[in-house]
């Protein structure tokens, strides 16, 4: 249980850490928010854990794939938030990003990689 308690802790931290960050430099927060630190943090919590080594590779793997349709969603949330505020433009963000990554999937697909 305490191992529990201090993963969700470090993890939180971390997240209020780029969010704290980003309130007072721009930059910084948004470089903090695009390195995998999350990333860097599962899979160091599966090596802890004692997962596979395929396990873990796959996960790194898999997150690479899943990471690029999130990417547009990065360059139009600016331009549609000046235009229709903070709720409409993440929702469209979302859908967007929903859209993009089963189109993602489908081409993928034909390369042999399944993320479906």
């Amino acid at each position: 249980m305490l191992w529990l308690f201090t993963k969700y802790a470090l993890t939180a931290l971390l997240v209020v850490l780029i969010s704290e960050t980003a309130k007072h430099n721009d930059r910084l927060g948004g470089l903090l928010a695009a390195l995998p630190l999350v990333t860097v943090l599962v899979l160091i919590w599966m090596k802890l854990e004692g997962l596979p080594q395929a396990k873990i590779a796959a996960h790194a793997w898999y997150t690479f794939w899943y990471v690029v349709p999130t990417l547009p969603m990065f360059i139009l949330f600016p331009f549609f938030y000046q235009r229709i505020g903070f709720w409409p433009t993440l929702a469209i963000s979302c859908a967007m990003t929903l859209v993009i990554f089963l189109l993602w999937a489908r081409l993928l697909k034909r390369f042999g990689v399944y993320l479906m």
